[in-house]
């Protein structure tokens, strides 16, 4: 073989094989290929969940049992924390004194009487002997005057006889309403006086209430549950217990406020439970479920779907040509393993569930 024939077949030898190695080149840097995920499509369906407040249990009607008079305390009748009826003997206070007082008031009572029944005598006979110019006009008035101040000087002696007879009757201090007493501030011997603590307070226990407070958004609500009468509420209306329990008997709204905090922008609604156990006491502590009651279709989709970042929710759609896009939402309740989804999101459009941590913004996928 001659040697320029030899040149020219190295020559084409060796660009044959840089063709080569461009092709292998350029099949390397061609696009990844799509990546594997699962994903499902946001749909409307039933959703049925329970928005929960914070509540503080506490009394529908709460009285302090407050001293009206001065003195010792000489009698206490029931044990703490014991339930009492309306009109049970709780604590006497010394009476002797309003004792004493109210038989000088009834004594000063007799003396006015005689007073009067002398000035009325007194008067009749100055008043016949006047009919016969038998005696001065000067002296008639005089009678008659006088007449006049003894009855109203019996008036006075009545009128104080009932307030002593009051102070004495509030020496014995009964109870204002059915409910449980609490424990006694006072014992036997100490003195009391108008004015100071209460000597101990007494609440209705059943019914009791659950207070919460709810956003301004949330009052229309309140106000139907309130108002509606056909409501099956046993489970409308459901108190968690502190232990996580669920309290057996269903509330109903007995209290919406009348107006609204304007620091919080909240309102206080008062919620009533049967209470036939005494189980809840006032100022225990619970959570109160309430169930939605908009009856409309939500849109859901799987909670897995969704990421959270700085405190805000995104998930992947699936678009145009396979390729995901990350969208913002704004979330509901989250029901069992869905979410509500309010806002972001339309019905019908494909979400990713499964390999998210894979994909970024504007990546192709093969959905499983």
């Amino acid at each position: 073989m001659k040697p320029h024939i030899q040149t020219l077949s190295l020559t084409a030898i060796c660009l044959f094989a840089l063709a080569c190695g461009g092709q292998k080149n350029e099949q390397k840097q061609g696009p990844p290929p799509p990546t594997p995920v699962s994903a499902v499509r946001a749909a409307k369906g039933d959703a049925v969940y329970y928005d929960e407040f914070p509540a503080t249990i506490t009394a529908l009607l709460e009285v302090d049992v407050l001293p009206q008079v001065a003195g010792n305390i000489t009698g206490v009748f029931f044990q703490d924390g014991q339930v009492v009826r309306k009109g049970q003997k709780l604590y006497t206070i010394d009476p002797q004194q309003y004792r004493a007082g109210y038989d000088q008031a009834v004594a000063n009572l007799n003396v006015q009487k005689a007073n009067l029944n002398r000035a009325q005598k007194d008067a009749d006979r100055y008043n016949t002997l006047a009919q016969q110019d038998a005696v001065a006009r000067q002296l008639v008035d005089n009678a008659n005057a006088t007449l006049e101040a003894a009855r109203m000087q019996v008036a006075a002696a009545q009128a104080s006889i009932e307030a002593v007879a009051t102070n004495l009757k509030y020496t014995t201090i009964y109870a204002p309403l059915d409910g449980t007493i609490g424990i006694s501030q006072v014992r036997m011997g100490a003195a009391v006086a108008p004015g100071t603590a209460p000597l101990n307070t007494i609440s209705s226990d059943n019914p009791i209430a659950a207070d919460i407070q709810v956003d301004e958004g949330q009052i229309g609500r309140f106000l139907r549950l309130q108002t509606s009468k056909g409501t099956n509420r046993d489970s409308t209306l459901v108190l968690v217990m502190p232990d996580g329990s669920r309290y057996p008997y269903p509330g109903t709204v007995r209290i919406v406020d009348r107006a609204v905090d304007p620091q919080t922008g909240t309102l206080r609604v008062r919620v009533a439970f049967p209470n036939p156990d005494r189980q809840l006491k006032v100022g225990l502590n619970a959570n109160l479920r309430v169930k939605n009651s908009t009856g409309d279709p939500q849109l859901l989709i799987p909670y897995k779907a969704v990421t959270e970042q700085m405190s805000e929710y995104f998930v992947f759609v699936v678009g145009d040509s396979s390729k995901v896009t990350q969208k913002k939402l704004t979330l509901g309740a989250r029901i069992n393993d869905k979410v509500i989804v309010k806002g972001g999101l339309n019905e019908g459009e494909l979400v990713v569930t499964e390999g998210t941590q894979k994909i970024r913004e504007g990546a192709r996928v093969k959905v499983n």
